[in-house]
């Protein structure tokens, strides 16, 4: 199936296409854009909790542009992705090999990983573990996870109020489809810095993520594995080394959810660390502020100077929080 290109794209792309890839044992539902001079170098998308590969619509043509081969998954349990019933299925460690899976499917010469949210979670993970090697590492608005253990205070605690509800079992589920799905999204958008970036298309898809029991479990059972099934704690065991790979970090400093202080101290975990902080921008930075953050993403990408200073739609950044 065919998607059109968003109208902010700067250059004509062919068209987003949607095709079903087998990996790791899972068919993944993963759009896909490539131009004719895309070799075998692939961006791979990964989105977080509650979207869809749509999270990176206004991305996807940038990177097709910059010469890549693009392939944005649902995550598993997501979308049209298979859905296991289970909350170890969610674990940690299948998280990072099915990335591991998807970049054998996808027989790519190189691979630049890009993460928001979960998918940065999972991103950082993999990174550290080195699974399969990358090019380049680009995150936003997830901290690293050993930086987020030791940041960890009261006030982040009370940020983080929803992962806590979401270990109790069926309540969640129970509270997140009794309201009406489209009149949920249309709330959460509502706290968008900029709203209107987020299309009808991408707000009915994230309406049928809340519009049955099964599909809000597995978005739920990510932070129970993670929590309650002891995946932080299997990953913190085995330490966290320096990631080497050269990374990208976005970070919207209007994030409800995450803290600015949950990003100071990563460059202790990474060798080759770029961050810039986004104005007016909330946790779903890519879509709030989507012509800066491919401006920076751009930038970083050719290896041209990454702007430090600058404004774009009533949007800036900066080096520091």
């Amino acid at each position: 199936m065919a998607v059109e290109s968003p109208n902010d794209s700067p250059a004509a792309v062919p068209p987003i296409e949607r095709r079903s890839v087998e990996a790791g044992g899972l068919q993944f539902a993963v759009a896909t854009c490539e131009t004719q001079s895309s070799g075998g170098r692939l961006a791979l998308c990964l989105h977080g909790f509650p979207e869809t590969w749509r999270s990176w619509v206004h991305q996807i043509p940038c990177l097709a542009e910059l010469g890549y081969r693009v392939w944005v998954p649902d995550l598993r349990g997501y979308g049209e992705t298979t859905r296991p019933g289970q909350m170890q299925d969610y674990a940690v460690e299948k998280l990072m090999g099915d990335v591991a899976a998807l970049i054998d499917a996808a027989e790519a010469d190189s691979v630049v990983l890009i993460g928001h949210d979960w998918g940065g979670m999972i991103a950082w993970w993999f990174a550290t573990r080195r699974l399969r090697e990358l090019e380049k590492l680009v995150i936003m608005n997830v901290p690293h996870p050993e930086v987020f253990a030791q940041q960890m205070n009261p006030r982040q605690l009370l940020r983080s109020w929803y992962a806590m509800f979401f270990q109790l079992p069926w309540l969640p589920e129970r509270v997140l489809t009794r309201r009406q799905p489209l009149r949920f999204v249309e709330k959460m958008v509502a706290g968008f810095q900029n709203p209107e970036n987020v299309d009808a298309e991408t707000r009915a898809l994230l309406a049928q993520n809340f519009s049955e029991r099964a599909r809000v479990k597995a978005m739920l059972d990510y932070y129970r594995a993670v929590s309650r099934g002891g995946g932080a704690r299997r990953q913190r065991k085995l330490g966290y080394p320096v990631i080497e790979t050269p990374t990208l970090m976005l970070w919207g400093l209007d994030d409800v959810a995450l803290g600015v202080e949950t990003t100071y101290g990563t460059d202790a975990f990474v060798s080759d660390l770029t961050l810039r902080y986004l104005e007016n921008a909330s946790h779903f930075v890519q879509q709030d502020a989507p012509v800066l953050v491919n401006r920076l993403l751009s930038a970083w990408l050719r290896g041209d100077p990454v702007p430090d200073e600058g404004e774009a739609e009533g949007i800036r950044v900066r080096t520091r929080a």
